[in-house]
């Protein structure tokens, strides 16, 4: 079965005019259009690499055109393939595929066989508040278990190493069911090894409770892409009937491949013609004083 881990560092990332404009025409009219709305530059390149991200792996990876990629958006805003609706049986059991774009990188987690959830936290200290008052406001999110482990991490910062690796599990189990806002996520429980997370390797070990019961169908990956990025992958069942293949008969985890602009687009075909006055609202952007967003994109 396939498996793919890509990742785009957005933050350092200064498009020239001509790779901007070959970026937007090589996507859908309405995602360029949605990119064109976002306030600051680096939330307009963090969704741009991911649209780009999701087109390569589609034509690389399944094997369909560039210029007959279709993505549309479900009701929760998770992209999916709207078209062509009948991929090649030859290629083996259907993907599943999804983004998470946070802090500097925008990454791509896909797995054959395999319902599949990403995603990327940034370790930042909390805007407006000490991080005593951060958890304080945070408590529901976790379980008693959960904030004994964060809180007994060491010093503040390693606290939100550990608070922001617990967040991103939650959210790639929850990415990966497809639940929104209305799941409580004290409902599961993560408990993590004792081998410590470190670069280039990614781990497996991690467990995941479900309402008090350890949860064996569902594999849990996390890397570092560097030393404040964190990235957790859910791998469970293809359906709710189904049962995730046992960790040991998994090739070893992967960790995620860097790929530069170039790489990004090298399958890549336009689709649309050049909009110089796209460049021209981008560049505004990228110059105005930098109140940077950081809120997660994810989709």
């Amino acid at each position: 079965m396939g498996s793919v881990r890509w990742a785009f560092r957005c933050g350092s990332w200064t498009p020239s005019r001509s790779d901007w404009l070959l970026a937007a025409r090589c996507i859908q009219p309405e995602e360029k259009d949605r990119i064109g709305q976002f306030v600051f530059a680096k939330d307009a390149k963090s969704a741009m690499a991911g649209r780009l991200l999701l087109r390569r792996f589609v034509c690389e990876k399944m094997g369909i055109p560039w210029s007959e990629i279709r993505l549309e958006r479900s009701p929760r805003g998770r992209p999916y393939l709207a078209a062509p609706l009948k991929v090649s049986s030859d290629s083996g059991p259907a993907w599943s595929f999804n983004l998470s774009h946070q802090g500097d990188y925008a990454v791509l987690a896909a797995e054959q066989g395999m319902q599949v959830g990403v995603d990327i936290m940034k370790t930042t200290m909390p805007g407006s508040s000490s991080v005593p008052e951060f958890f304080r406001i945070m408590t529901r999110q976790f379980t008693a278990y959960e904030w004994s482990i964060i809180q007994s991490a060491g010093s503040e910062h390693q606290q939100l190493v550990a608070f922001y690796r617990h967040w991103a599990l939650k959210e790639s189990f929850i990415k990966a069911i497809g639940t929104g806002l209305g799941f409580n996520l004290q409902r599961v429980e993560f408990h993590l090894p004792t081998e410590p997370l470190t670069q280039p390797r990614a781990l497996r070990q991690t467990k995941m409770h479900l309402d008090e019961e350890q949860e064996e169908d569902w594999i849990f990956e996390e890397s570092l892409l560097d030393a404040d990025h964190h990235v957790a992958v859910a791998l469970g069942p293809a359906d709710k009937l189904g049962s995730a293949p046992p960790p040991s008969s998994l090739p070893p985890p992967t960790t995620f491949t860097l790929l530069s602009f170039s790489e990004l687009v090298a399958s890549a075909s336009p689709l649309t013609e050049e909009d110089s006055a796209y460049w021209e609202s981008f560049k505004m952007k990228a110059e105005a004083p930098s109140r940077q967003s950081d809120a997660d994109t994810s989709t």
